[in-house]
């Protein structure tokens, strides 16, 4: 029953485990910043360490989306891993935009609002990903 449904919904529930832990590794990487070399209080050291803690998060994410979530088999890496950044770009903008909304004007803690920016990032991300970057259909359609 359990494997029956795990079958049925295996490309969303592989993505939110590594839609989890790609959030993991974003804020491991922007609290171990902010926590030991960067001020959050500064607006330009925040958004530093929100790139850095992105530039980690979408490298990881591409490599596990690529082979567990979408098993994509395109041969052309690049293109694909092109069209990758620049849909992670666009929700990074977003993600820039919450957290200079909500920590720098509005004041509230740096770190519960990055938690809550990932959770609208995450979803952005899967319905980019499975429209645009690993649409099999397109590819198949191409092919």
């Amino acid at each position: 029953m359990i494997v029956k449904q795990y079958k049925k919904h295996q490309e969303i529930i592989n993505y939110l485990i590594i839609g989890v832990l790609t959030t993991v590794v974003s804020l491991v990487i922007y609290y171990a910043l902010v926590c030991t070399i960067l001020n959050p209080e500064n607006s330009l050291e925040l958004q530093v360490a929100n790139i850095l803690a992105w530039i980690g998060s979408v490298l990881f994410a591409y490599v596990t989306n690529r082979k567990f979530v979408f098993q994509s088999k395109s041969q052309e890496v690049i293109k694909e891993f092109t069209s990758f950044v620049g849909s992670r770009f666009l929700t990074l903008l977003a993600d820039m935009a919450l957290m200079f909304l909500g920590v720098t004007l509005c004041h509230f803690n740096d770190k519960t609002i990055k938690l809550l920016s990932q959770i609208i990032v995450i979803v952005a991300n899967y319905i980019l990903s499975k429209c645009f970057v690993f649409n099999k259909k397109k590819k198949n359609e191409s092919a």
